[in-house]
């Protein structure tokens, strides 16, 4: 077919490829095509076409009347597009994007928050505008109200775009021109006050204002908005126009939002007076949403969780890290049974950040959520909650907001009362949705009433009726609504009946309208977590024909679509979910295996240039990847630990391992010590993920132990590259390096990821035993052979060592701009806690140059550490914050940060030179207040840490240093001279006269160093 563009958006037009216009016939041609344009892509009935055609006198044989004017018009578009007839009707086969209504309104829907993005997004909404919409087609008068409606709320939107991006003389003229044609909108008149404010403007701005009262008193006898007041009261006070927006992450809404005004009202007071609101209610009551519309309107940050997915309670304080961006670091993670308890790093992170925490669907983790509120709430002063729940949380300083029925008419209430209820209204618009040319009329405001009230007033219960009248009446529906409650009511009185039976009616009718194909479909989809794509769709669920089966399902509003995935609302789930029967198992078992083979697709692309993209993808597919492994550590351990191993990477690059590691531990539970048949590196990464926290101490030994040598067995390349990655990260070095290089060795071979993955390992080992020329020489080809290849985790890692090794020899240049790159890439893979330590090791290389640029840095450094939650890297800016007051003479500040980094630090193997650091530098605090015997415990404690990491022989050498220094008279004190100089690495023919105690210290190492201490402290 030739491609073709269609216009409504003005007079109906058709245009060619080249943009000519085209001629498809005369008026009544025009008036059907514009009619299959409203519902581009979708079936049209020959009723409701006859009638949009021909109104009230049809003529005699209307069906070839109309017969005929669908030949012309096929004639018309010479086979460009088809109309197709189908036995539900006509479908004009086009793409809706092809049609500027629908184009309009998409790129309204999706121009985002970003100022200058959603400015862009509107102005090229609006200039497919060429007139009044269907300004030809007079029998699609209901159709172009709407349209005009939806253009004048996007000029409404373009303009307040504007005035945030300060564009308020610009705006003026268009915002006059618009309170013009509508005088009694006051959306618009509180625009144009506040840009002729903004423009210097201020008495015209009262000016609009006095107008526009004026104009409401006479014509509706009504006083201004409190949106109005609120802008003219603004003016009066000379206030300044505010520009900034407040981060929201609320979910996007794709359907108006009708009635809740008093529930709205009550939890803006509840909020101001306390930090816990409870939404309770049944069941499709619309807790959810009227959680979104609260989250709206807060002033302040807003964070959105849905724990529905969630299988067990002890999960929801990961759900939060998650929904909060708190990433576990993919470059220092914690060491072999430490774990951080992720609801202190959820204190650290929102500690005392101003935030409105809505937390959805708590009641099947009701006991789990309610502690971790209580714990929050204690700990962080500026938190307020908003939890929707089908029972209270129980917490003392709960406000329980009820979200009950949705507002219905009075007995006897006329035509204008009834239609203007709430639950009317809702009822209105979604069938609006389904049938643009419903309308709520005398003859049938009865029987919506009837509904609403048989429904209770239930949200999802009216948008579920409305949604039949795509193929029923008005009357049917009421019929088979009274037919089904009336058995499930038992006796009539539905007040005393649950309200989830009311629930439950409403989805079990929805599921008796459906056809045998599609009820197995829905029955299927119910074993996916958080949506499927099409393709999952078709894969997992194994029908035919499921393209179209889930269109019907998402035109009967069983099935949502958003962002190219199908998703059913939770209450439909459940309820499709009991229809499985002896299905369950086999569904499930096919949903791990379609997840292990995308996993294991996804492996080799994790370690390339499409890394980004395909840690996108696993990221969209999270909730179904945690939902297949959970099924199989339960069901089946095989299928479990090769889908934990395939998933792996995906997790430690997005710094996840916390989610993971509980079922890490109870799979090891199920396998013991000897894995299953050709799944040896499957059991390491499980021991690997495991031991960062799941497992007691006695057991994970034995597992690593057990691990460790299976990897010393293995004598050929890994199946599972990124295994030594995760083992060393997760176990730590090992206690001898070179036998473990030379044991290993062949894991490596014939792969050039981990080849480079094997210099690095050996550039880092070179680096612990001090030999840099070595460590360097491996580090760079290493940097080469993960440049060449695209991997960005690799090349931060080593790009991350080689800083360090340019530092040891002074070159601040070098470091810094190896670490400005391993920044930008770290930023890429969305890791704030890797952001914050690669930062605050900028500032350790600025530090003695630049002490100013140094505290920037580990400022910044602690606000990301903080957002993140991790202590330890808060530990390290504070370190560095306490060392920039200590140059700049300020003891007692660089004392008080030492010592709370100190206290945030934990047992992390891998912090040992923060450690270190910290002890240093309380060591140097020490030493210049003159308490020598303080300043010597702790420099010993400084030099025991630096052999815990021996990555920085100059720091060792500073802590023996600074212990010479308590006691600087003395022969033990040249011995320590000694002993630093020959860190530092200089020859002792360049002492012009070295002292025989001198010479003697140059041979000691920091292990001698302190046993001539007398330090009683373990060698690792």
């Amino acid at each position: 077919m030739r491609t073709m563009r269609f216009g409504i958006l003005g007079s109906v037009e058709v245009w060619d490829g080249a943009g000519n216009s085209i001629a498809v016939g005369g008026p009544r041609v025009r008036s059907l095509l514009a009619l299959l344009l409203v519902n581009a892509g979708k079936v049209v009935s020959a009723e409701t076409l006859i009638d949009g055609l021909y109104g009230e006198d049809p003529p005699a044989n209307a069906a070839n009347a109309l017969q005929s004017q669908v030949s012309r018009l096929r004639r018309g578009l010479d086979g460009a597009a088809e109309v197709e007839l189908l036995p539900a009707g006509y479908r004009l086969a086009v793409d809706p994007d092809e049609v500027d209504a629908h184009r309009f309104v998409r790129l309204v829907q999706e121009a985002g928050r970003e100022p200058a993005r959603r400015a862009g997004a509107l102005k090229e909404a609006l200039a497919l505008w060429r007139g009044p919409a269907l300004a030809d087609v007079p029998e699609a008068e209901a159709q172009a109200v709407r349209y005009a409606e939806l253009r004048v709320s996007a000029i409404e939107d373009l303009a307040e775009t504007e005035l945030a991006l300060g564009r308020h003389r610009e705006t003026v003229a268009e915002l006059q021109s618009l309170v013009d044609a509508h005088p009694l909108r006051e959306r618009p008149r509180a625009l144009l006050m506040r840009a002729l404010y903004g423009s210097g403007r201020q008495a015209e701005a009262l000016e609009a204002y006095a107008e526009g009262r004026r104009l409401l008193a006479e014509e509706l006898g009504a006083d201004p908005s409190a949106e109005l007041a609120a802008v003219h009261l603004a003016i009066l006070r000379a206030e300044p126009e505010p520009t900034a927006t407040v981060p929201k992450q609320l979910p996007a809404q794709l359907t108006s939002f009708i009635g809740r005004t008093e529930e709205l009202r009550r939890i803006d007071i509840l909020l101001q007076a306390g930090r816990l609101v409870t939404l309770l209610g049944p069941g499709g009551a619309g807790k959810t949403r009227l959680s979104v519309e609260a989250g709206e309107r807060a002033e302040f940050e807003v964070c959105f969780v849905d724990l529905a997915p969630l299988g067990v309670g002890s999960e929801v304080p990961q759900a939060l890290m998650s929904a909060l961006g708190l990433r576990e670091s993919s470059v220092l993670p914690s060491g072999p049974g430490q774990h951080q308890d992720p609801q202190e790093r959820l204190i650290s992170a929102l500690g005392a950040r101003p935030l409105l925490l809505i937390l959805d669907n708590c009641e099947h983790v009701i006991a789990d959520a309610a502690r971790l509120v209580h714990r929050l709430l204690g700990s962080c002063p500026t938190l307020r909650i908003l939890a929707t729940s089908r029972e209270p949380l129980s917490i003392t300083g709960e406000a329980i907001c009820p979200v009950g029925q949705l507002g219905l008419p009075a007995a006897g209430a006329d035509l204008p009362e009834a239609s203007g209820s709430p639950a009317v209204r809702l009822f209105a618009d979604r069938a609006g949705a389904v049938r643009p040319d419903f309308e709520v009329t005398a003859a049938n405001i009865q029987q919506i009433v009837r509904i609403c009230s048989a429904l209770d007033g239930q949200p999802l219960a009216i948008e579920l009726a409305a949604a039949r009248l795509r193929t029923l009446s008005v009357d049917d529906v009421a019929g088979r609504l009274d037919d089904r409650f009336r058995l499930l009511s038992r006796g009539g009185d539905r007040t005393k009946a649950p309200r989830h039976q009311t629930l439950r009616a409403v989805v079990e009718w929805s599921w008796d309208l459906l056809n045998a194909d599609e009820q197995e479909l829905a029955r299927r989809l119910t074993v996916f977590a958080g949506g499927a794509t099409l393709a999952a769709a078709e894969r997992v669920c194994a029908v035919e024909d499921v393209d179209g089966l889930l269109a019907d399902l998402t035109d009967k509003s069983l099935v949502q679509r958003l962002d190219g995935r199908f998703r059913m609302l939770d209450t439909i789930r459940v309820f499709c979910a009991e229809q499985l029967g002896e299905q369950e198992e086999e569904l499930h078992r096919a949903h791990a295996v379609y997840f292990l083979e995308l996993a294991t697709a996804a492996d080799p692309h994790l370690r390339s240039a499409g890394q980004l993209t395909w840690l996108d993808l696993l990221a969209a597919e999270h909730g179904n990847l945690q939902s297949a492994l959970r099924w199989s550590v339960r069901t089946d351990p095989v299928l479990a630990l090769r889908l934990l191993a395939a998933v792996s990477p995906y997790w430690w690059l997005r710094g996840l391992r916390t989610e993971v590691t509980p079922m890490a531990a109870e799979l090891l539970a199920r396998i013991g010590t000897t894995p299953p048949e050709g799944l040896a590196e499957e059991y390491v990464l499980c021991v690997a993920n495991a031991a960062t926290g799941a497992l007691e101490q006695p057991e994970l030994a034995v597992h690593l132990a057990r691990a460790d040598a299976i990897l010393d067995s293995i004598q050929r390349p890994l199946r599972q590259p990124f295994t030594h990655a995760i083992w060393a990260l997760a176990a730590g070095p090992p206690k001898d390096h070179a036998q473990a290089m030379k044991l290993r060795g062949k894991q490596f071979e014939g792969d050039p990821w981990a080849e480079s993955l094997f210099l690095v390992g050996s550039g880092f080992l070179h680096l612990f035993a001090g030999e840099t020329n070595e460590a360097e020489a491996d580090l760079t080809r290493a940097l080469r052979g993960f440049r060449a290849i695209g991997d960005r985790w690799g090349t931060t890692q080593t790009l991350d060592a080689l800083a360090a090794l340019a530092e040891q020899r002074g070159d601040h240049d070098t470091a810094s701009s190896l670490l400005g790159e391993a920044l930008e890439l770290v930023e890429e893979l969305g890791s704030v806690e890797d952001t914050a330590d690669l930062v605050c090791r900028r500032g350790d290389g600025l530090l003695a140059s630049d002490p100013a640029a140094a505290q920037a840095d580990y400022e910044r450094a602690a606000k990301l550490a903080a957002k993140a939650g991790s202590p330890s890297r808060l530990a390290a800016a504070h370190r560095g914050l306490g060392e920039v007051a200590r140059l700049a003479g300020d003891l007692r500040q660089a004392r008080i940060l030492h010592e709370i980094a100190l206290e945030e630090l934990d047992a992390n193997w891998f912090m040992g030179d923060v450690r270190a650091l910290t002890l240093l530098g309380l060591g140097r605090i020490n030493l210049a207040q003159h308490r020598l015997a303080e300043a010597r415990g702790r420099c010993v404690g400084a030099l025991s840490a630096a052999l815990c990491f021996p990555r920085n022989p100059v720091l060792g050498a500073e802590a023996i240093e600074c212990l010479a220094g308590t006691e600087p008279d003395s022969t033990q004190a040249a011995v320590l001279r000694g002993a630093a100089a020959a860190l530092r690495g200089p020859q002792l023919a360049g002492d012009p006269e070295p002292s025989e105690p001198y010479a003697r210290g140059a041979a000691l190492t920091i292990a001698d160093i302190l046993t001539l201490t007398g330090a009683e402290v373990p060698i690792p």
